[in-house]
């Protein structure tokens, strides 16, 4: 089977297992607030996030809020997120930008979105995908994981998996493969096991190819009873 060929019926098993259905699994009302639960989610469950923005975004009701925040304060606020320091001072630095140089709105653009403190490209094509609808690949450690098992990439770095996956997937699945793939990554194809033996991909998986004839070896009979 080709390249191609094979890529659009991975593609079309993961819709028919996962639906079409853009999720996210962020819990947000616009673009600021996403903005911020991404920022928490590096490192954090996205769970986790949900219960902390909760009561976060009540507290801080605007990017303003959170621009004058006591760094202190919004330490102890998301300290439950882990890299709680960093976190909140990136927060704070990234809202003093949206509030001087961007009118308090979130950017569309790719450049603009990393020019924000605490923004990776990670971050701004969540922003871009969810908020804008700008087709976009979301590199997390789920999607490089099952990518690179895939066959889709040979590549470790983030940035160079998602040019990757930007040449091997229509432009039409990049939000879908994002939420598909991570739904796959939580359920059956997890670090460091795969749950192979569950997976609807393994006719299409080179790694499950490369693996699954590996068993231990049979225990040799004993000479006794003949």
């Amino acid at each position: 089977m080709k390249q191609k060929e094979r890529i659009e019926t991975i593609l079309g098993l993961l819709d028919q297992h996962y639906g079409t259905d853009i999720i996210c699994y962020l819990d947000h009302e616009n673009a600021w607030q996403l903005l911020i639960a991404t920022i928490l989610s590096a490192q954090c469950t996205d769970a986790r996030v949900n219960v902390v923005t909760k009561d976060l975004f009540r507290k801080y009701t605007g990017v303003e809020a959170f621009a004058k925040a006591d760094l202190k304060e919004l330490e102890q606020d998301i300290r439950s997120t882990g890299f709680y320091h960093n976190k909140a001072k990136n927060i704070i630095a990234c809202c003093q930008d949206l509030v001087n140089k961007f009118d308090g709105q979130v950017p569309e653009s790719i450049e603009d979105l990393t020019s924000l403190a605490g923004v990776g490209r990670k971050t701004a094509n969540v922003i871009r995908g969810n908020i804008y609808n700008e087709p976009s690949i979301v590199v997390d450690t789920h999607v490089k994981r099952i990518s690179y098992r895939l066959g889709l990439t040979k590549e470790e770095d983030p940035v160079k998996v998602e040019f990757d996956l930007m040449k091997a997937l229509p432009k039409d699945h990049w939000i879908l493969y994002n939420l598909q793939i991570i739904a796959l990554g939580r359920e059956i194809c997890k670090a460091p096991t795969a749950k192979c033996e569950e997976c609807f991909l393994t006719e299409y998986c080179p790694y499950y190819k490369k693996n699954a004839g590996k068993q231990a070896p049979a225990k040799k009979k004993s000479g006794a009873g003949k």
